[in-house]
């Protein structure tokens, strides 16, 4: 949901591999792994989340140093005196106000300057540590609200907020998930876990190499900011670009949080999975960039108001309430309030339809209709929505004159030849992720077909 854009942080994965900072981060990184496997090693399970939260916090204090730890425990203590109170919507306005103190000029740049020294990565694992550290702190303050007995305390804050894998760059574990996984005495490995792990580390480095010469050689970002060249491409070849900026942005994205996991899933813990396939998408619930703070936002947000979302005015509340926060979340301007417009128009839209379309006599006939047919039918405005995701999105990746010339050449240049063999294949890659997500959930739940087919009409 909070869909594909980039995110200060994010630029990390866009600096060479062998830069000294990003080595000194992965070497701290893996000490993290090492020295927190010395409790379950020894069997001394009850003080993992302590060891955890003492090194996060010697691990940050010496790669960002004091005035930054600081900076983050003030906000930490604001917000843990905010969530005493047990107030939601005062937890949510103490929240929004420190997390826009890093995001509004001149308050971020007051901040940052607290910040002494220089090297590479400074600036993006202040803004990321700042902003990540304000929403965990959030759903800390939130978790408390629900506690019926008593508080958590201020030390359960600091050892789930410097949690060092997570800290600078996510994804997010809500507090509830991570308080219960980090305080588990019952640790124990499914049957060829570490194998598995193993073959993902392996994976992910290959990748990781990948994605390397892809940026050094290929040019996928740099060609959309060359207008007149872009302007030369045929459509397909236009087209094309615009779908592979946004798999690369996938795959990076996908790689970044698939380490990171790798060292969670070590420390025995369950992190929010990488985000899903751009190829497999064509539903804008599902278009996010970061899983971890989508499922924040459903939460806390998106969930909390919209309920079981078939009102649509209560659809439309949650949904401009949560692209609000994501705006903010990514740092308000022109081109983030553009994105936020489109994507949140696009999830409302998707309901409308739905809506429009349950009522006789379409209800009647598609009632009537086999479940290939009806599938089919789906799959023709699936594979427009699919067009869409990419068109809303490549702008926050692009440009929004990049944006526009793809949109032309697509849908009016293009019509009909262009358009519709554009559709065409794309309708054919719909049909295939769908009958694979109808024999998935066949194998998972074979009896109940009806209500699997049901939810998959739903989308």
């Amino acid at each position: 949901m909070s869909g594909f854009i980039r995110e200060p942080e994010d630029t990390a994965a866009l600096k060479p591999t062998c830069n000294l900072s990003a080595l000194r981060l992965c070497s701290v990184n893996l000490g993290q792994d090492g020295c927190c496997q010395l409790p379950v090693t020894h069997h001394y399970n009850q003080p993992r989340s302590l060891i955890f939260g003492v090194y996060g916090v010697l691990a940050v204090l010496v790669t960002m140093g004091w005035t930054f730890m600081a900076l983050v425990l003030s906000h930490c203590i604001i917000l843990y005196s905010v969530a005493l109170v047990k107030r939601k919507w005062m937890c949510f306005a103490a929240g929004l106000c420190t997390l826009a103190s890093i995001k509004l000029e001149p308050y971020n740049s007051w901040q940052e300057a607290l910040v002494t020294g220089s090297f590479d990565l400074q600036d993006i694992l202040f803004y990321g540590g700042c902003g990540f550290s304000i929403m965990r702190c959030m759903s800390f303050a939130l978790e408390n609200c629900e506690k019926k007995d008593g508080n958590y305390s201020f030390f359960d804050l600091l050892k789930y907020n410097f949690y060092l894998p997570f800290f600078f760059f996510g994804p997010i574990m809500t507090f509830d998930q991570y308080h219960a996984q980090a305080n588990s005495t019952q640790l124990t490995r499914k049957d060829r876990e570490m194998w598995n792990i193993t073959t993902k580390a392996l994976l992910h480095l290959g990748v990781i190499l990948v994605v390397d010469v892809f940026f050094h050689y290929l040019y996928i970002l740099t060609i959309p900011s060359d207008m007149k060249l872009v302007s030369k491409l045929s459509d397909w070849c236009l087209g094309g670009l615009a779908y592979f900026n946004l798999v690369y942005d996938w795959l990076k994205a996908a790689v970044m949080f698939g380490v990171i996991n790798t060292v969670a899933t070590l420390d025995h813990l369950d992190p929010p999975q990488p985000p899903k396939c751009i190829t497999m998408l064509y539903v804008f619930a599902e278009t996010h960039f970061d899983r971890g703070i989508n499922d924040w936002l459903c939460k806390y947000v998106y969930d909390y108001i919209g309920g079981d979302h078939d009102k649509i005015f209560k659809e439309l509340l949650a949904t401009i309430c949560t692209f609000a926060i994501t705006t903010l979340w990514l740092g308000p301007c022109e081109l983030v309030y553009i994105w936020s417009f489109f994507n949140c128009f696009g999830l409302n839209f998707e309901l409308w339809v739905a809506k429009f379309f349950s009522f006789p006599p379409f209800s009647t006939i598609e009632g009537a209709m086999g479940e290939g047919m009806s599938r089919r039918i789906r799959g023709v405005f699936n594979a427009a929505n699919f067009w869409a995701i990419i068109l809303y999105n490549v702008l926050s990746l692009n440009s929004l004159e990049f944006a526009k010339m793809v949109g032309r050449r697509l849908i009016f240049k293009g019509f009909p030849l262009s358009t519709l063999s554009v559709l065409l294949v794309t309708y054919c890659g719909v049909q295939l992720v769908k009958e694979r997500e109808r024999q998935q959930a066949l194998l998972e739940d074979p009896e109940p077909v009806k209500a699997a087919d049901g939810k998959e009409k739903a989308e």
